[in-house]
């Protein structure tokens, strides 16, 4: 069985016509190439053109929405649309001489593939700092302007202060991208849906109360909700607005009483009323100035994701600002009990879609005729045909060889490359389901893999054994577990620039806060807590390497002679997808780690072997024989 769909005439059927049909017509237009033919010189050109008729000497182009989501609306692509770039994170300061492209370690090997050098200079952020950058660019000063519904308070406080004794200012201005993209696509009008009671696990109106008396107990009077993940999980909604991620474009007002103001395009939610109640008001985005200038404060408001916008109208209402962090937040990253089944349920149907792939994967790689793009077709058809995928919960990243050392690549018609003997292939993949949102990387061969291939993969993979079988005290966060991912590959002289994990949501962001596994990331990490453990090792122009399973933070029993009054926690992984034994050096685990990947293995067989075609559990069974 495939998910509870029959693996035999029926599952063939299915797969056959998605193929046929689904990926013909629908996937295979999202391999674009690799930049927009016009960006560049003519459209650099007309935005500097309105940045001179408006005495600017700058202006600042993000990569964010007015929502700060990583994934945006074909509207929002701004900064994709101006230089070409289309990575999730980054931003361009556009000056009249010069361009630069600020990109995080993830995309400095993408920046430089995607933009054209003649006129985008790429910026390596966050060790440059925008402000530095700008007295340097501009040592006359000047005025930089920036549209104050994309950037979040605290961003723009950060520059001004760093400006300070500069003759350089930060000037908010309508977008002028919005001004001159002449066919800027329509906003989204994408309708707002129901989430189930059997997936949520809490009523709306439980939540609502709970996060009211939070605001009562803090002396505060309402709270500004603009991220959308936290108002889908707030209210139970769910969207179709962006790419990948089931949220809707709104924005909330929760007051202390429990009442919620939802400003959403008319008509996207309209259909709700019976599922909101009484208590939860429909409005117009437009409203929410208006809004916004007759609440009472203080107004709970997150500086590092409210627009600046936002601030500047309770300001001007001289109303009374609380920063703090977004109330949602928390209570949304710590799953309940139905949550938590839920994601276990998508593991399990999306751990059988890729056994099936990674079946399929071994017994055609080796004829040598696959390519980057029949890797993310084929998978996609697989996790169709396993039952009750909404979505992929993200561009799958399929790279092989040298490509597979671009952290967040995602492969062109120009980029798209044949499979050779020895290639190591990164497949970073996940599914959006009703029951959870899944992620999950595997690195695999084709062929036989070199020594020092096995040597690194090795490295990564105990860094990932680390972390699976870490126990901590209770007020820890991920900074603080990040270095046990990294040890191997540091004792070696290697890193990887990225995270070690990020948070997970339920049908929700793939990428979810405020927990996650980085230097960075400062939340306590608290039970029910999902995220990603990806440790990884990256060699430009050869290879790539990263493992992933997505973990739950669970509480952890004492050990014999532990401290009795010591709360202590731990992580259960939750995905079960062999780990390709051919690049494992098991010399190099210990007897610890040599025994956790054989029980991985053997849970694995366990849990998804009845999930799975005969074919496939045949290869399965061989995946997973002991080390």
């Amino acid at each position: 069985m495939i998910g509870g769909i029959e693996t035999s005439q029926e599952a063939q059927r299915l797969r056959q016509d998605y193929c046929t049909h689904k990926i013909k017509k629908i996937m295979f237009q999202s391999f674009e190439t690799t930049t927009h033919p016009e960006t560049g010189p003519p459209r650099l050109e007309a935005l500097r053109s309105e940045m001179r008729a408006r005495g600017l000497a700058g202006f600042l182009v993000p990569r964010a929405d007015a929502h700060q989501g990583e994934n945006v609306a074909a509207r929002d692509e701004r900064l994709a649309w101006l230089t070409g770039f289309t990575g999730s994170a980054g931003f361009c300061a556009a000056l009249l001489g010069k361009a630069g492209v600020f990109v995080d370690g993830r995309y400095r090997v993408q920046v430089k593939r995607q933009v054209a050098a003649s006129h985008f200079t790429p910026v390596d952020w966050p060790e440059a700092k925008l402000a530095d950058w700008l007295i340097e660019a501009l040592p006359e000063g000047g005025k930089v302007g920036f549209d104050p519904w994309l950037h979040t308070f605290e961003e723009i406080e950060t520059a001004r202060k760093a400006l300070d004794g500069s003759s350089i200012s930060l000037i908010e201005t309508e977008n002028l991208i919005d001004i001159v993209w002449a066919e800027q696509p329509a906003a989204p009008q994408g309708k707002i849906t129901a989430y189930p009671l059997e997936y949520s696990g809490e009523p709306h109106a439980d939540k609502r109360a709970r996060l009211a008396s939070d605001l009562k107990k803090a002396g505060h009077r309402a709270a500004v909700l603009t991220l959308p993940d936290s108002i889908a999980w707030l209210l139970n909604i769910r969207g179709s607005d962006v790419a990948r991620t089931p949220v809707a474009h709104a924005f909330a007002i929760l007051t202390d009483d429990a009442h919620v103001t939802l400003f959403a395009t008319p008509g996207k939610a309209d259909h709700l009323v019976d599922h909101l109640g009484p208590e939860v008001k429909l409005a117009a985005p437009e409203a929410i100035a208006g809004a916004l200038a007759m609440l009472s404060g203080p107004v709970r408001v997150d500086k590092s994701s409210a627009p600046l916008a936002i601030t500047t109208i309770l300001s001007e209402a001289a109303t009374k600002i609380a920063y703090e962090t977004d109330p949602c937040r928390r209570p949304k990253a710590c799953k309940n009990a139905t949550e938590i089944a839920g994601a276990e349920a998508a593991h399990q149907r999306d751990g059988a879609a890729m056994v099936e792939f990674l079946a399929w994967f071994d017994a055609t790689a080796a004829e040598g005729d696959l390519t980057e793009i029949d890797l993310v077709t084929k998978l996609e058809t697989y996790r169709r045909a396993a039952n009750g995928l909404k979505d992929i919960s993200f561009e799958t990243i399929a790279g092989s060889g040298p490509n597979g050392a671009v952290i967040h690549y995602r492969v062109t018609r120009e980029t798209n490359r044949s499979l050779q003997l020895g290639d190591l292939v990164v497949i970073d993949s996940g599914g959006q389901y009703l029951d959870g949102t899944t992620d999950i990387t595997r690195t695999i061969v084709v062929g036989k893999p070199q020594e020092d291939q096995r040597a690194c993969f090795t490295r990564v993979l105990q860094g990932m054994i680390a972390i699976s079988c870490a126990r901590w005290p209770k007020g820890l966060a991920g900074c603080h577990l990040d270095a046990l991912a990294r040890v191997p590959l540091w004792q070696a002289g290697q890193d990887y620039d990225h995270g070690t994990g990020h948070g997970v949501g339920a049908y929700l962001s793939v990428h979810e806060g405020p927990q996650g596994l980085s230097r960075r990331s400062e939340a306590p990490l608290e039970p029910g807590m999902i995220l990603s453990n990806e440790p990884g090792y990256y060699r430009e122009g050869a290879f790539g390497i990263r493992i992933e399973n997505l973990i739950t933070v669970e509480k952890a029993g004492q050990p014999p002679g532990g401290d009795a009054h010591r709360e202590m926690l731990a992580f259960r992984t939750l995905s079960f997808v062999p780990i390709d034994r051919r690049l494992i050096d098991a010399g190099m685990l210990s007897s610890d780690g040599r025994s956790w990947m054989n029980a991985y293995h053997a849970e694995v067989l366990r849990k998804i072997g009845p999930r799975v075609s005969e074919p496939a559990l045949g290869w399965l069974q061989e995946a997973c024989a002991p080390l």
